[in-house]
């Protein structure tokens, strides 16, 4: 087999929502994408890179050897059919994807052994994740006609290792897992030191509470902390934080429940959501407290237990603790809980911990 010389880089810098932290989010994904860009410029074996982008484009790519394809307006996205469209337009015979809010944390060093893996390939996926990839080498691209094309870049990589193309993962680390999807991610990725410049200078230019996130990465870092950890949480977030010199309390628990269909379905069943239904969010809360000196709370398993479906403008602003912003009364009175806690705590998503977690533990105790 001849190897490609260089891999083809393709980049989905978002699009936001309509409130004001979904808009953050957004443009920290295109902060980030300036900053994939000028690293994947650096590699030699990367090349060309091609950055699709909304219409309402906020990213700088001034003096990048990027080519920038804003997308059509008016009608739905749809992730699959953009990824095969850009891929066919540009006659790719393989190409390495990465989502804008993904790839934070990756080194010119890293990308550069992921491109010599890929462009090594006569046929499978890397991804970061095979089960919810943020970004994936795929080779041959034809491989796209083979599935059926996923909405959102979370199935792509499981879509094509179950139609039979050569799949691997990448060890779980914060390189590979810390991902833009909430205001909570942008504050930790700002906190590690393999932030890129762009991003760091947008999310300082935010008004996110770094308070708890620096509370937190203290207790894990003391040998006299106690942090409690709550949520999807993978076997690579129990191991680092066993590396880690505090004490911890891990429960883990609804892992899959979306791909599983069961939180659509409404059934699932959470422990610590059925305690939170039992006794209410102040009782939770002060309960909680009795119980640790720092806490990370997936509070998407506990709106699924008690069937909520916030808007991302609620959970936004929940994980932001604003519950005054917050407009779905019970998501309001759980936040308001959260906000009198007397310990350093964070709510987020599935990210908060899987890659934030990993971020935070390699800040408190660096290798």
């Amino acid at each position: 087999m001849v190897m490609d010389e260089t891999l083809p880089l393709i980049i989905f810098a978002g699009a936001g929502g309509e409130s004001e932290p979904e808009r953050w989010v957004a443009r920290a994904c295109h902060a980030n994408t300036a900053d994939l860009v000028a690293r994947a410029a650096q590699v030699p074996a990367i090349g060309p890179i091609i950055v699709t982008a909304p219409g309402a484009w906020h990213g700088a790519l001034a003096g990048l050897p990027a080519e920038v394809e804003l997308d059509a307006p008016g009608g739905a996205f749809h992730f699959g059919r953009r990824l095969r469209e850009v891929a066919t337009r540009h006659g790719l015979a393989r190409f390495l994807y990465i989502g804008g809010g993904a790839g934070v944390l990756l080194g010119t060093a890293a990308l550069a052994e992921l491109a010599a893996r890929a462009l090594a390939l006569e046929r499978g996926v890397i991804a970061n994740n095979l089960y919810s990839a943020d970004f994936a080498a795929v080779a041959p691209a034809a491989a796209l006609d083979a599935i059926a094309l996923p909405e959102s870049d979370n199935d792509l990589a499981y879509r094509l290792a179950a139609a039979g193309l050569p799949a691997a993962g990448l060890p779980a680390s914060a390189a590979t897992r810390l991902d833009l999807d909430t205001p909570t991610d942008l504050l930790v990725a700002a906190l590690h030191p393999a932030c890129g410049p762009e991003l760091r200078r947008y999310v300082a230019s935010l008004p996110l509470p770094a308070g708890p996130a620096q509370g937190i990465i203290a207790e894990l870092a003391n040998p006299r902390g106690e942090v409690l950890v709550y949520g999807r949480v993978a076997a690579a977030g129990w191991a680092a934080l066993e590396r880690l010199p505090c004490q911890t309390r891990l429960f883990s628990e609804e892992r899959g429940m979306r791909a599983s269909g069961r939180q659509a379905r409404g059934e699932v069943h959470a422990w610590l959501g059925s305690y939170l239904q039992a006794v209410g969010p102040q009782a939770f809360f002060q309960a909680l407290c009795r119980s640790c000196t720092a806490a990370l709370l997936d509070t998407r398993v506990l709106f699924a237990h008690l069937g909520l479906c916030p808007s991302a403008a609620d959970r936004f602003y929940s994980d932001l603790l604003m519950p005054q912003r917050v407009a779905d009364p019970m998501v309001r009175a759980l936040t308001e809980a959260a906000l009198a806690a007397p310990v350093p705590l964070m709510l987020g998503g599935q990210s908060l911990v899987s890659g934030d977690l990993l971020a935070l533990a390699e800040v408190a105790h660096p290798a």
